[in-house]
């Protein structure tokens, strides 16, 4: 192999400092992950025995491709409930990465009761920030800057709470670098129902989702299908449902100089 006598080097640094000048140092490499992380993350023999349960109807290794979450991010988890999805998270950020995890009081007084507090005594869990705040104003003043937020199959329940969704999602957007991915997953409503059957059946029509989401400044960039099933008729409560239930993951973006 022949050398350039640095000029490689050189034009590389050019190009570092003209990709951060035009804002898409997103373009530059990232260190890869490694092989099978996301798989020993979800199977390490230390995750509980009702944990694991809930991975047959999760798909946590699909879950947490799909959020693209990585060592050292900042990430909050809305809706946290007894803490399942922010323990994932905070195996993959890992002791240079935090999680916010918030839940409401409502939430905690009446259907957490003190399981996440017991999660939290987990070693895994020690780079783990509770915030207790309601939906209206979810966000920590300390969550800044961060790389990703989660909200898996508690949106419908702010409607039903009487949230500000409006308030709600242009705080999350705040709290977001530019080019931060907000998560959402929820049950699939039936079109046209809107929020209509989000106390009763627990669902929301995805294109709500979509269109509220939207208006707080995101753009969707992407959408998975792990979770639907065509099978399911909407029309049911998703407890303790007879076939699975369609549940719709989506993927928005903070646009850059957003």
């Amino acid at each position: 192999m022949t050398r350039n006598n640095g000029q490689g080097g050189w034009h590389w640094m050019v190009l570092t400092a003209v990709l951060l000048a035009s804002g898409c140092a997103g373009m530059l490499p990232v260190e890869p992950l490694p092989d099978n992380y996301y798989f020993w993350q979800v199977h390490t023999q230390d995750r509980s025995d009702a944990d694991r349960v809930i991975d047959q109807r999760r798909q946590p290794e699909k879950l947490l491709s799909f959020y693209a979450v990585r060592p050292g991010m900042r990430v909050l988890d809305l809706g946290a409930g007894g803490g399942y999805n922010t323990e994932l998270l905070a195996r993959v950020v890992g002791p240079k990465g935090v999680v916010y995890a918030q839940n409401n009081r409502y939430f905690l007084d009446n259907f957490v009761k003190g399981r996440f507090d017991e999660r939290l005594k987990k070693p895994e869990m020690s780079n783990v920030v509770h915030a207790v705040r309601e939906f209206d104003d979810p966000v920590p003043p300390q969550a800044r800057d961060l790389d990703l937020v989660t909200f898996n199959f508690v949106y419908h329940d702010t409607a039903w709470l009487g949230t500000d969704r409006m308030k709600m999602n242009r705080a999350v957007f705040a709290a977001l670098k530019p080019g931060g991915v907000y998560i959402v997953v929820d049950h699939s409503g039936r079109p046209g129902t809107g929020i209509s059957e989000a106390k009763t059946l627990h669902r929301i029509d995805e294109g709500v989702v979509r269109k509220e989401v939207e208006a707080a400044g995101f753009k969707l960039i992407a959408e998975a299908g792990f979770l639907r099933n065509a099978g399911d008729p909407r029309d049911a409560s998703v407890f303790k449902p007879k076939i699975p239930n369609d549940e719709f993951v989506l993927k928005f973006i903070k646009p850059k100089g957003g």
